[in-house]
């Protein structure tokens, strides 16, 4: 595993009467790419200012590379920031702001413009040095603005939505190009995001949030298909989750009716969450699934339908290559596997915490 560059130890952090962090423990390792991933007013941009050094803490520290660099200016730490709005100077060309940073390094002017060369090579916008930034769309300011962010050859590379004012192609080719620099540079890249979608595609590891607590953290693959709580499986995809009672190991009540799973350890006749994802969900001929239901209604997605079937009085989300009309009988079937059980909240409190958007 990669080094630890970054930790943040028992942050916590109030704007007013509001909590936005609460004792809060992150690791973060070299060369990986992390996204910071919840809804908002979660924290997690807050968490991006306080690692940037724009916002100090209430309590807690901040390590970087082994140093506490919790009282440390932003301007002598060893990463930059991308914003959603990026920030150039209009006044000047792409050459002048990309160099920025180096002129008040003081850098000679052979190495600026070798940087300057470098960088538009990298984001792909050679020969744009004299234009100016109001003459670029959208996708080519953001890569501006990365670029004179990397010129700076930081450790760390924060990014605070830094896609969301692009429209939803350009955002996707966006996608791969970050993650195409980030393979090439081997910058360390944390990047703040609600879009799941995003996380899923471009991170190493994601730190789910929900009011100033870390949900779950791990692998996309992690995240998606084994979620631990509620709120994770909720946020991440879409998802039905249904009351359940865990009747024993590899058995569980899902509306009155008993469904083979591989969980284990959850007691006997207890009070669970099932969490079954729609494409999981797989409609067959009525009487040879475990419940049947009938088609309520259907929407054409382009790559799937997605369609609500009523079964034993609940609204199954289910998506499939495979289209069944409005007012057809079908059964219902899951494989056992794809059944995901988990506890429910122990107090109110832990609810709050864990499920409350």
């Amino acid at each position: 595993m990669a080094k630890e560059l970054i930790r943040l130890e028992n942050i916590s952090k109030s704007f007013g009467k509001t909590l936005v962090l609460d004792d809060l423990n992150l690791s973060i390792h070299e060369n990986s790419f992390v996204t910071l991933l919840g809804p908002s007013g979660c924290g997690k941009t807050t968490i991006l200012r306080i690692i940037g050094g724009f916002e100090k803490p209430d309590t807690g520290r901040v390590i970087f590379d082994g140093k506490d660099i919790t009282d440390l200016p932003p301007n002598e730490r060893q990463l930059n920031t991308v914003f959603q709005k990026y920030a150039l100077f209009t006044h000047m060309d792409i050459a002048d702001n990309i160099a920025f940073g180096l002129k008040i390094r003081k850098k000679d002017k052979s190495y600026i413009k070798d940087k300057i060369h470098y960088a538009l090579k990298l984001v792909g916008l050679e020969g744009f040095e004299h234009r100016k930034p109001t003459s670029l769309s959208g996708g080519q300011q953001q890569r501006i603005a990365i670029a004179r962010a990397i010129v700076n050859e930081p450790k760390v590379l924060l990014l605070d939505e830094p896609l969301g004012a692009l429209d939803l192609k350009l955002r996707q080719e966006m996608q791969y190009e970050l993650i195409r620099m980030k393979h090439e540079l081997g910058i360390t890249f944390i990047y703040v995001t609600h879009d799941q979608e995003e996380a899923l595609t471009m991170s190493d590891h994601i730190v789910v949030m929900n009011q100033g607590y870390i949900q779950q953290e791990g692998s996309p693959e992690d995240i998606y298909n084994e979620p631990e709580n509620a709120f994770v499986a909720d946020f991440i995809g879409d998802s039905n989750i249904i009351d359940a009672v865990m009747v024993r190991d590899r058995v569980v009540r899902i509306l009155d009716t008993d469904w083979d799973c591989v969980d284990t350890g959850f007691g006997e006749m207890k009070p669970v969450d099932a969490v079954i994802r729609p494409e999981d969900v797989e409609l067959v001929s009525p009487g040879s699934g475990t419940m049947d239901g009938e088609v309520t209604h259907i929407i054409f997605k382009g790559v799937h339908y997605e369609m609500e079937v009523t079964a034993n009085g609940f609204e199954w989300l289910v998506q499939s290559t495979v289209m069944h009309p409005v007012g057809e009988k079908v059964g219902i079937h899951v494989d056992p596997f794809n059944i995901q059980i988990m506890n429910k909240p122990a107090s109110e409190d832990e609810e709050a915490i864990q499920i409350d958007v």
